[in-house]
């Protein structure tokens, strides 16, 4: 599904479930075998090698059982059927089970419920339970941050962005990168096409090509191992200063070197280690955890050195307006069609 967006034009994109197939569990483990308590990782049907959510969600358990002693280990969805049974597994394990994944807010749901002496941490989704840390981004401040850098930095000034599946954390990557687009180029065109799938990098390329070849020339994709695809499809058409991708969660240069703007980063192993040290210390508390750029949790990086000093300076002062409480960027469709940028000053 591809949608054109200028201005305040929206259209609503579909969501399909992944394909269900058989129900296999994939298990790695890491950390101290004679540690107190194991801490187990379920992830999402795209499992780990996504070189994004997941991987970074495990990056993050990795290096808290390398800190605190503890066991970690990771149990893969291949398919949604897989979830229960790998949160359950998980608690039979040890007290805390970490779901990677707005996904199994459902699966996480019900688990918690039937073991309400466990604790879980679920990223990207609220879960109301007393047994369950729900760990939320913020992640429309550093899109629309990366909006800004991208609005200004465009030649041809066509965007794109690349969606996996429309679930509130990639909503709230898409308006807000609108949002900041709009607020420096606000006659730039907006190109958008969703997967409907996390775990498809033949489709992400099939998308990013699309678009690339429709004349846009940077490219957002908010899509997991879908979004690897775009680093494909521009390594393939090798137009270097011409064509762009951002790396999104993390940065993906080693994918196509020369070719990634900037990053806008977004701390999934933040999430997931902080889950753990407070499970570690006894300080566990359930309830929504919401991290931003105030917090650490988001950010913009321009680790390459690629974004022009001029319109570094133009982010900045976006983020302090941010951190100061004077723009909120928008995290809904329906904020998004009020949003209105603050005067400056």
């Amino acid at each position: 599904m591809t949608v054109r967006l200028t201005r305040r034009a929206f259209v609503g994109a579909a969501v399909a479930a992944p394909a269900v197939a058989a129900l296999p569990i994939s298990l790695q483990s890491v950390g101290a075998q004679d540690a107190g308590f194991t801490v187990t990782m379920v992830t999402d049907t795209a499992g780990l090698g996504d070189q994004n959510f997941n991987d970074l969600a495990n990056a993050g358990g990795t290096q808290a059982a390398e800190d605190f002693g503890i066991e970690w280990k990771v149990l893969e969805s291949v398919d949604i059927p897989a979830y229960v049974p790998n949160l359950t597994a998980g608690v039979e394990q040890g007290p805390l089970t970490v779901a990677v994944g707005f996904l199994l807010t459902d699966a996480v749901a019900q688990v918690a419920a039937q073991y309400p002496d466990a604790h879980f941490a679920i990223i990207d989704a609220a879960v109301e339970a007393d047994n369950v840390q729900s760990v939320l981004y913020r992640e429309q401040e550093a899109a629309f941050l990366g909006g800004v850098a991208a609005g200004l930095m465009t030649q041809t000034n066509k965007l794109g962005i690349i969606g996996g599946q429309r679930i509130p954390p990639v909503i709230r990557y898409e308006v807000g990168f609108r949002a900041g687009v709009e607020a420096v180029n606000p006659d730039a065109e907006i190109v958008i096409a969703y997967a409907d799938d996390f775990g498809d990098p033949d489709k992400g390329k099939e998308l990013a090509l699309a678009q690339f070849a429709d004349g846009a020339d940077i490219l957002f994709p908010i899509a997991g191992l879908t979004g690897v695809g775009a680093y494909s499809a521009i390594s393939e058409l090798n137009n270097p200063g011409e064509q762009w991708v951002i790396g999104v969660d993390v940065t993906q240069e080693h994918n196509a070197p020369g070719f990634e703007a900037f990053v806008v980063r977004k701390g999934v192993d933040t999430g997931v280690y902080q889950a753990i040290e407070q499970e570690v210390n006894g300080t566990f508390t359930a309830g929504v955890h919401s991290l931003g750029i105030a917090e650490g949790g988001v950010g913009f990086e321009d680790p390459n050195g690629r974004v022009p000093a001029e319109i570094m300076t133009e982010v900045e002062t976006f983020q302090s307006m941010i951190l100061d409480g004077s723009l909120v960027a928008p995290s809904t469709d329906e904020e998004y069609e009020v949003f209105e940028v603050p005067a400056a000053g």
